[in-house]
């Protein structure tokens, strides 16, 4: 009896999957008052269904489970088929006039409904994008420099504070950076057997690989020098030399 009894409730819950009404995912999901409802997430979601609450929002955006928001369209009778395999649906503030304002932060986007990278949480400038850090979700357009591949930013620094939610550009981030302006660095000079340093004071802040001002600390001469790595920099055939290695990785996502 048990068991049947299981199965039935089974069946039950499973039924909506297969008789219910087909749904799409709205090319920008957003809402006005914080209730995250089926209406505003799906084109054909109609009546008191429409008014069904998947979640609240209590920021600026929202990121919802792809699976819990089909399990919420099944139990009301509605069937999202998911066919592009969406894992993560970010809800963003909006308005009455059909989410203006969420679309503002794609001016000049691609548009359409596109999968695109996006942050799973805020990132302050300077934080290290790690990869659990970012999600690909639905959204209704793409910046024009969307990287394709997750591996284009992971690693590298915020350039500028970066909102949960947000899609990502390349433009936000970049190089980590292992010198401060103001920092002592010790820079050399090696070709052909021959080693010379010099203490200096750097004039600005820089990344492995930045060309950047160093001020010798005795003469008080200002010199161009390449950073190799944390209070370090080089001139000459090794300065050159880093630079041409690092183009690839820094500039490959652009």
């Amino acid at each position: 009896m048990k068991a049947l009894l299981i199965a039935a409730a089974a069946l039950a819950f499973a039924a909506p999957a297969f008789a219910g009404s087909p749904v799409s995912l709205r090319m920008d999901t957003t809402d006005a008052d914080g209730r995250v409802t089926l209406g505003d997430l799906f084109d054909g979601v109609s009546g008191t269904a429409a008014e069904v609450v998947v979640a609240a929002r209590m920021g600026s955006t929202v990121v919802l489970d792809a699976g819990q928001v089909q399990l919420f369209a099944r139990r009301a009778g509605f069937d999202w088929s998911n066919s592009q395999g969406v894992r993560r649906i970010i809800v963003r503030e909006g308005s009455d006039n059909g989410g203006a304002s969420a679309r503002s932060g794609l001016v000049g986007a691609t548009r359409g409904n596109v999968e695109v990278l996006a942050y799973a949480r805020s990132l302050s400038a300077g934080e290290i994008v790690q990869p659990q850090d970012l999600v690909w979700v639905k959204m209704a357009g793409a910046p024009a420099d969307a990287p394709r591949d997750s591996d284009a930013v992971i690693g590298l620094a915020a350039k500028r504070p970066l909102r949960e939610g947000a899609a990502v550009s390349t433009r936000d981030v970049g190089a980590a950076q292992v010198i401060k302006s103001g920092d002592l660095v010790t820079v050399t000079y090696d070709d052909g057997g021959i080693s010379l340093s010099l203490q200096g004071k750097a004039m600005a802040a820089a990344a492995t690989g930045d060309v950047f001002a160093v001020q010798n600390t005795l003469s008080k001469k200002i010199i161009q020098a390449v950073a190799t790595g944390p209070g370090a920099a080089a001139v000459g055939p090794q300065a050159q030399a880093l630079q041409v290695r690092s183009q690839p990785v820094r500039f490959a996502a652009r």
